[in-house]
């Protein structure tokens, strides 16, 4: 069983690709938005398809704050977490963290031409469309 669940846009490839990126290099499950169950449902926050969120150890990370925790536990990121946890008691850097998030998620579409996998839901969407052609 995964460590933590990173909850994330799964009908955006940028946002794919980055999931992807993140369980390939850390214990992490990923659940898209499309297949949240009303028990992790409860776990967001009201507006919760605003940005990704990570849930660890009974703790919520969201937006930024959820990059930064799943780049911690990812093999990258661990040695740096001693740092990481320091910064994060500092008030601007939070806030930086969080414009920064917002700076990349507001052009996901420019970001996405460099970066991006097909996202789950547009798969299953592909496939149901090959299948209709079959028939």
């Amino acid at each position: 069983m995964a460590d933590a669940i990173l909850v994330y846009d799964d009908d955006c490839g940028f946002c794919t690709w980055w999931a992807d990126a993140f369980a390939e290099r850390a214990d992490l499950e990923l659940v898209g938005f499309s297949e949240l169950e009303p028990s992790l449902r409860d776990r967001l926050p009201e507006n919760y398809e605003g940005c990704s969120h990570l849930l660890a150890d009974g703790t919520r990370y969201s937006c930024g704050a959820s990059i930064e925790e799943a780049f911690a536990r990812s093999d990258l990121g661990e040695p740096a977490r001693p740092a990481i946890e320091r910064l994060r008691t500092l008030g601007p850097y939070n806030d930086l963290r969080e414009w920064g998030y917002r700076r990349v998620s507001g052009n996901r579409s420019f970001w996405g031409r460099l970066v991006s996998k097909t996202p789950p839901v547009r798969r299953e969407a592909e496939c149901d469309t090959r299948a209709s052609r079959l028939e």
